[in-house]
């Protein structure tokens, strides 16, 4: 078997069993299906997940059924103000051992699993926002000098309450940009909500299966790093990105309103997702349309507009579209 026809198959066994995980997890989670395969497209590209939605839309849910559908290892986190990063990392403790001896010994916190819920990120203080960060980015967490590697995979999904803003700090520009995407969960149709009324009648709960495991995410994951993306295509995603940068850009709406623009993690974060919407579609490379689907939730939270823009009632939305207009253009 050639390594072309051995790619190939890879990836409709790939794709085959991702159709058996949206199938699932769509019993459990209703009229969500882009958000279902949104969450799916951050973890196959081995990125982390900002959930963006109003109380009540199932946000902690998702987790729960991805997390039993995947095999993961979850753990959660409850986000207060007067919680302390030694309760989400860790913490040595002092204890005694033979003839009188004493050493210290590492507890793990429950940021030691593969995937970790931090549920209302902006109620925690920035203090324990920073614990993350290293843990985000590089895998691992430092406790008194010493590094300790995180399993893998490792996946952080936080959620955020758009209205509830008192007792809340903002995330930092710098911790935003470590989300691959930004989920929004909007209101769910009619149908949706009529569906988990009957669903909540049942006198048995149902308990999602497990559709793949660890070992077969690895391998998925190394498929996604491996294909490859056309120039053209990539040249496109580099006028994208580029462009939401003030003083530099082309573009008079982003040089007017837009405070701070994306960075070079955007156009990584860009290639990476669309790889991985490539995988769930049966793909073996990214086209056009990934990159459309894909544009909003990469760089709505690594853009920021400065008070022009409120005053006249430019939204994210408004400059992201004339840059979508910008990149595309003579298509």
């Amino acid at each position: 078997m050639s390594p072309q026809t051995s790619t190939i198959s890879a990836i409709e066994m790939a794709h085959d069993k991702l159709v058996d995980v949206r199938t699932e997890v769509s019993k459990f989670i209703f009229g969500q299906e882009s958000v279902i395969n949104q969450a799916l497209t951050a973890i196959l590209a081995d990125g982390h997940i900002l959930l963006i939605g109003m109380p009540g839309l199932a946000k902690t849910r998702l987790v729960t059924i991805l997390s039993k559908t995947l095999g993961f290892d979850t753990k959660r986190i409850q986000c207060t103000p007067d919680l302390m990063p030694a309760e989400m990392i860790g913490s040595e403790v002092l204890e005694e051992v033979d003839y009188g001896r004493r050493n210290f010994r590492f507890i793990q916190g429950p940021i030691f699993c593969q995937f970790l819920m931090v549920d209302e990120i902006n109620r925690a203080s920035p203090r324990t926002q920073s614990a993350l960060l290293q843990a985000m980015q590089e895998r691992n967490i430092t406790v008194s000098g010493r590094e300790y590697t995180l399993p893998t995979p490792f996946h952080v999904l936080a959620t955020q309450n758009p209205i509830e803003q008192e007792g809340t700090f903002q995330l930092p520009e710098a911790q935003l940009d470590r989300f691959l995407i930004q989920i929004t969960i909007d209101y769910p149709s009619i149908e949706a909500e009529r569906a988990m009324i009957t669903a909540s009648m049942k006198t048995e709960e149902e308990i999602p299966r497990s559709i793949i495991f660890v070992n077969d995410l690895r391998e998925m994951q190394q498929i996604v790093r491996k294909m490859t993306m056309d120039e053209t295509l990539l040249q496109m995603i580099l006028r994208f990105i580029r462009s939401g940068r003030p003083g530099t850009s082309p573009i008079d709406l982003v040089n007017r309103y837009v405070s701070w623009g994306p960075g070079p993690r955007a156009t990584q974060a860009m290639t990476s997702a669309m790889r991985a919407q490539a995988l769930i579609q049966g793909r073996q490379t990214p086209v056009l349309d990934d990159f459309l689907a894909l544009a909003r939730p990469v760089l709505l939270h690594r853009m920021a507009l400065n008070y022009q823009a409120r005053t006249d009632g430019v939204t994210l939305e408004d400059i992201i579209n004339a840059m979508l207009a910008s990149a595309t253009k003579g298509l």
